[in-house]
């Protein structure tokens, strides 16, 4: 439980402190909470245009375009050697049936947000249908937590739960550089990105490496790692972020491109396993440095972006809810199925059909990504406002695995 703790800590404890109190100020005095959101901290910024087209850093900006890179940096490490790795939980048959699983649980959130907008909120069809993928996010670390809960460490569904839950985080990221542009596309400044990234990669990774060839004490490597550590990878990062921003693409996927050029370890561990907590490769080094500025990164995050008047409910909070809670473990559970069983790509040893709906169930936590999404999905005002409720109250699905894990009669197994 190490790395459960150890990462809930980290990057959940203070994100729910900050989406708690961002939730009763805004609230108890609105006025003064989006006084706080929209802060101006820098005019006339020469950096291009900020915050609704105009050269002003908001202290929003700041926080959701700007400093969240470095928690999508930290995710987007973990799908990275989960792909490329020896013994990478993305990688070979194993990933086979929780990729179909994946699958049914993006398809089913859309099918079920966009078919009751359509069917029951007609009026509000236009302008609610563009935060379809709202739903679609799973929050890795509380369903990790909440699928320890209901299975109990040792199941084999909980090691499926989390294969799931990487993989829609890969495909959450794909979704938001695609369909979630930040301004008009200009996909010749990505060429910035891919440089940066092909030209740090070079410098110092490959070349050092290169030229320590046939040395096992490898001086021209360990002097990068030692005296140059992670510079220049920050350098080619504020490229890369520059070059999103100015590619229409919302920067704060601006360091995906890096995250694959630092050297890494040679074998995954997992992402809760405890082992990670020794690695000395740089981008372990990296990620247990960003530690604590992602804790109070986040907790601003939760506070400049969960900061929801209740009064604001409406229909998307529904369309959110339902295609959480209801399209989720659907989605899961039929391409679950057609994956284990229709193609005969089999299910993990000690695993039941019936525990793909309780894993569905235990996905349906959106949370942190949601939220991310029904930020940039909405322009700010009441439609916003409703989604991002929707998307804090899919914290129910916690309360709805543990009833449907009694119902479907699932027996704990424990390490």
């Amino acid at each position: 439980m190490y790395r459960v703790w150890n990462f809930l800590t980290n990057y959940s404890l203070l994100l729910i402190f900050g989406a708690i109190t961002a939730l009763i100020w805004a609230n108890i005095d609105p006025h003064s909470y989006h006084a706080l959101v929209h802060l101006e901290l820098w005019k006339d910024a020469p950096i291009g245009s900020l915050h609704d087209g105009h050269r002003t850093l908001t202290l929003h900006y700041l926080i959701n375009d700007v400093l969240m890179a470095f928690f999508f940096a930290i995710a987007a490490k973990e799908v990275w050697e989960a792909i490329v790795l020896k013994n990478g939980s993305l990688r070979g048959k194993k990933a086979a049936t929780p990729l179909f699983a994946t699958a049914g649980g993006m398809m089913g959130p859309i099918a079920v947000y966009l078919g009751l907008a359509f069917f029951i909120w007609p009026d509000t069809y236009t302008d609610v249908q563009n935060g379809w993928a709202i739903p679609t996010a799973t929050d890795i670390a509380f369903s990790y937590l909440v699928g320890r809960l209901v299975f109990g460490a040792g199941h084999p569904a909980v090691r499926f739960l989390l294969l799931l839950a990487i993989a829609d985080d890969a495909a959450g990221l794909i979704i938001l550089a695609i369909f979630y542009p930040s301004g008009d596309l200009a996909p010749e400044w990505l060429l910035l990105s891919l440089g940066a990234a092909v030209t740090v990669f070079v410098l110092a990774n490959w070349l050092p490496r290169y030229l320590d060839r046939g040395n096992q004490d490898r001086p021209t490597s360990t002097w990068m790692r030692t005296k140059v550590s992670f510079w220049p990878y920050l350098i080619a990062g504020c490229a890369s972020w520059y070059g999103f921003q100015e590619a229409g693409i919302h920067p704060a996927l601006g360091l995906l491109p890096i995250v694959p050029t630092i050297p890494h370890a040679d074998r995954a561990f997992g992402i809760f396993s405890e082992a990670e907590q020794y690695l000395t490769d740089l981008l372990n080094h990296i990620e247990h440095a960003l530690k604590h500025p992602v804790e109070i990164i986040l907790f601003f995050f939760g506070l400049l972006n969960a900061g929801v008047e209740f009064s604001s409910i409406s229909e998307p909070t529904w369309l959110v809810l339902g295609g959480l809670l209801i399209g989720k473990p659907i989605g899961i559970m039929i391409f679950g199925i057609i994956g284990a069983h229709v193609l005969r790509l089999g299910l993990p040893q000690g695993m039941r059909t019936i525990d793909l709906l309780v894993i569905g169930c235990v996905a349906a936590i959106g949370f942190t990504v949601s939220l991310f999404v029904a930020s940039v999905a909405f322009p700010g005002g009441p439609v916003q406002d409703a989604a991002k409720m929707g998307a804090l109250f899919s914290f129910a699905a916690a309360i709805i695995s543990v009833i449907a894990g009694k119902a479907c009669r699932v027996t704990k197994q424990e390490l």
